[in-house]
């Protein structure tokens, strides 16, 4: 029954996603130059909260846009309505609904649907992870300096040691390709479908990553926070690689060099 709420409520928000992608909506400012929200976004999170609470009333939920909603129970949806906003509202088809699914602290299932290229992944915790029911894995590239990677930049500028700006730099400047699409969720799903060998990001929240991280190591994938430990969603860093190339990309970003 979870798994088929799960399916059903991004189905729903991608279908709005869809919907709306040609006509005129309205858009406004959160905190932050450039940082925008849709009332689309508003739309697809509201379609996605009726069909949660209509299955199960006493989950707790924590969305982007309306923040958290606890209720006595173990079970928390993780939501982000419409990740890559920026990119929906410029028509630009790099964008999805992502949900992840934690149960006592631990993230158990995800899924993220970007409608416009008709990718679906999902990933259940010990079961692997799939794109459009089809499993996928990570690649098997060995080394980073022969790597495609990703990355993305916080609205507002992260002024610390080996920051965004100094890490990109030094990976651009060994001739890396180092992708920056817009959307962590999807930027993940295409690591752990093999198209990247490695994404990294300093400044997320749990609903960008909660599905994507699951999704990645389900597909043989690695994922830590920036200092190589633990990944919990609830921290801002990640780094999620094929792992074979993890520890490479992990002393980049920790201030060595190639």
């Amino acid at each position: 029954m979870v798994k088929q709420t799960l399916y059903e409520a991004t189905n729903a928000a991608a279908a709005i996603m869809k919907e709306y992608a040609n006509k005129n909506f309205t858009i406004s400012n959160k905190e932050g130059i450039n940082n925008l929200v849709t009332e689309v976004d508003h739309k697809c999170e509201d379609a996605i909260f009726s069909i949660i609470k209509k299955n199960f009333p006493n989950h707790n939920l924590l969305s982007e846009e309306s923040g958290e909603f606890a209720h006595d129970s173990n079970h928390k949806w993780i939501i982000d309505p419409l990740d890559g906003t920026v990119n929906y509202a410029n028509r630009i088809p790099i964008c999805c609904v992502s949900i992840g699914i934690e149960v006592n602290g631990e993230i158990l299932m995800g899924a993220v649907y970007n409608p416009f290229i008709n990718e679906f992944y999902f990933a259940e915790k010990d079961r692997g992870a799939t794109l459009n029911d089809k499993s996928i894995n990570v690649s098997s590239t060995d080394n980073v300096k022969h790597s495609c990677l990703a990355t993305g930049f916080p609205y507002t500028y992260l002024d610390v040691e080996n920051g965004p700006l100094e890490v990109f730099g030094k990976l651009i400047r060994k001739s890396i390709p180092v992708r920056r699409l817009g959307s962590a969720a999807m930027d993940l799903c295409w690591v752990a479908a093999g198209r990247f060998d490695g994404f990294y990001e300093h400044k997320l929240n749990a609903w960008d990553s909660a599905a994507g991280y699951l999704i990645v190591q389900e597909a043989g994938g690695k994922v830590t926070d920036m200092k190589g430990n633990y990944y919990n969603p609830y921290q801002p860093g990640i780094i999620a690689t094929n792992g074979i190339i993890h520890q490479q990309l992990l002393d980049v970003i920790l201030g060595g060099d190639l």
